[in-house]
């Protein structure tokens, strides 16, 4: 009998009324702001600094994935049933998920199999309108740029040649990349533009970092999208718009509410990707789940070189925040794929490709310890995983001192998750995590650029091209050089070459561009050709899918 498709199974599920959620989380229901039967908005004043820091907080990270990933969401959802389990109230806080990669390649970020969160369809389709919200507030500050540049009377001198503010998308959509705006009679002036998925907008990085509505609105003002003609730099706030985009934010600041297959609490908000932003929820999210459970569980994006290090480095330091354990999400099929199984061969067992392999999982684990976290391995468990390759990655992580624990959760809910979360209880409560960033953030931005390179992704040296070096001079001229950095770079490898597989060693890492999140409160390298507008498959995930006339859909993943 063939196992039940995602979709099949959140259909299945006993899903109950948000009240029932909110209520085990001792949430009032005069809290609630109810977005239909099983989702609702919560008020940012449930944050209580004395309960969260009472609270603690897992990180669930992963190896360098595959790219269908290695089940991080299933693995943090599954995660939080299994604590429930064991009698320890815990809540998901998550990321929601972008329409791009629903509609492309990756399909959804709900988890998988009997590991969710649900309204499934719901979550990955618009869910409470945060995303919309974000991606209009973007655009009214585009909007605000061009009136600016084409008015006669109003004009703050911005020259058109230096505005680096893009217009957002929730889509897919490689032809929007680069664009001609203001084409046509009385239609503004003409000049080159171009699109970002919705996710890579600075807006989604201000909302995912902002404590409160007040600090949410100076962020908004402190975004840098140009220069005048004079050469002094151009922020938000002189276009005098940052109230109006922070109305159209008024709802989006506020967490949802949802829950797992199991009945228990997740909390999901923001959504940036992990190799072109942050890659984490909202600050927020996590501080008003860690002020209403013992456990929270939270992930980020990719791999331990990309989401975790971002998480450590630019969130927990900006919010306070200490992870007291983590979890390092494996496959063995993303470990053959690192010894150099060919793609047809992925999913046959072979040892010797799992043993040469074995060194990525090595260096993310390492990664993690590096910030003072001790780490619990999950080897999330598929079919086809041979008992002898199982055993070899439990034994090889023993002898790093880090337990390797076979996580069920796809395949049997929470009851396949009590092992992983009795290790990750453990730890957690053994007080011998000690969180430590990896950087000062008073030392300069090659210095922080240099220690990442070298240290978490295992690279040599790093060049900084001649463009580069320029509007990085910018930068520290116009005061950004003591803030933290977010790599931009390929998540298919600890390098910036999709090509160097397992754990590449010695390699030069090439910084081409800068960017600048003032807002967010970070300066961006750009490696590789990271884009921030990716494009559809050659097949999408959209041909696949379909509603009928009761509003039954099927094929969504």
């Amino acid at each position: 009998m063939a196992f039940p498709t995602d979709l099949e199974i959140a259909h299945g599920a006993d899903i109950q009324h948000i009240k029932k959620i909110a209520d085990y989380l001792k949430i009032p229901e005069d809290d609630l702001e109810f977005y239909g039967r099983y989702k609702a908005k919560l008020p940012l004043t449930l944050i209580n600094k004395e309960k969260q820091d009472k609270a603690k907080l897992i990180l669930v990270t992963a190896i360098t994935p595959t790219p269908a990933g290695e089940g991080k969401t299933t693995t943090s959802i599954g995660l939080v049933d299994g604590l429930n389990k064991i009698d320890k109230r815990a809540t998901a806080v998550l990321r929601e998920p972008s329409l791009g990669p629903v509609f492309g390649i990756k399909g959804g970020a709900a988890g998988g199999g009997y590991a969710q969160v649900i309204p499934m369809e719901d979550i990955n389709l618009h869910f409470t309108g945060d995303f919309n919200a974000i991606e209009k507030a973007n655009n009214l500050l585009s909007a605000a740029i061009d009136n600016n540049i084409q008015s006669r009377t109003k004009s703050i001198g911005i020259n058109p040649s230096t505005v680096v503010w893009k217009r957002v998308m929730d889509m897919n959509d490689r032809s929007l990349r680069e664009v001609i705006v203001g084409v046509g009679d009385k239609n503004g002036v003409v000049r080159q533009d171009g699109f970002n998925i919705t996710p890579a907008s600075e807006i989604m990085a201000i909302l995912c970092l902002a404590e409160n509505f007040s600090d949410l609105k100076e962020r908004l003002g402190n975004i840098y999208i140009a220069d005048k003609f004079d050469g002094t730099p151009v922020f938000a706030r002189d276009l005098k718009v940052v109230g109006a985009m922070a109305i159209l934010l008024k709802d989006a600041i506020k967490p949802n509410l949802v829950q797992t297959l199991e009945g228990n609490p997740a909390i999901i908000h923001g959504g940036p990707f992990a190799s072109i932003a942050q890659g984490t929820n909202t600050v927020i999210a996590t501080k008003m789940g860690m002020s209403l459970s013992e456990y929270v569980v939270t992930e980020a994006g990719f791999g331990a070189d990309l989401g975790a290090e971002k998480f450590l480095d630019i969130k927990c330091v900006s919010a306070g925040l200490a992870p007291d354990a983590a979890v390092v999400v494996a496959t063995i099929r993303a470990l053959r794929h690192h010894g150099g199984a060919a793609k047809n061969d992925l999913q046959t067992p072979d040892l010797d490709k799992l043993k040469a392999g074995f060194p990525n999982l090595q260096k993310h684990i390492e990664n993690v310890q590096k910030f003072g976290i001790k780490p619990v391995v999950a080897i999330n468990l598929f079919p086809n995983d041979s008992e002898e390759e199982l055993q070899y990655v439990i034994d090889a992580c023993a002898d790093m001192g880090v337990k390797a624990i076979i996580a069920e959760g796809f395949a049997k809910g929470g009851d396949g998750m009590t092992d992983l979360a009795k290790a990750v209880v453990e730890v957690a409560e053994s007080g011998e995590s000690n969180f430590k960033p990896l950087y000062d953030h008073a030392i300069s931005i090659e210095e922080k650029i240099d220690i990442i390179a070298k240290e978490i992704y295992g690279a040599g040296e790093v060049i900084i091209l001649p463009k580069a070096k320029r509007i990085l001079k910018g930068l520290v001229k116009n005061g950004f050089g003591k803030l933290p950095v977010c790599m931009v770079k390929t998540p298919k490898s600890l390098s910036d070459d999709d090509a160097k597989l397992g754990r590449p060693e010695g390699f030069p890492i090439t910084v081409r561009d800068f960017e600048i999140a003032a807002g967010a409160g970070f300066v961006i390298p750009m490696l590789g050709d990271a884009m921030r507008m990716p494009g559809l498959p050659a097949t999408p995930a959209a041909e696949g899918m379909d509603i009928d006339d009761n509003g039954v859909i099927t094929g969504l993943s």
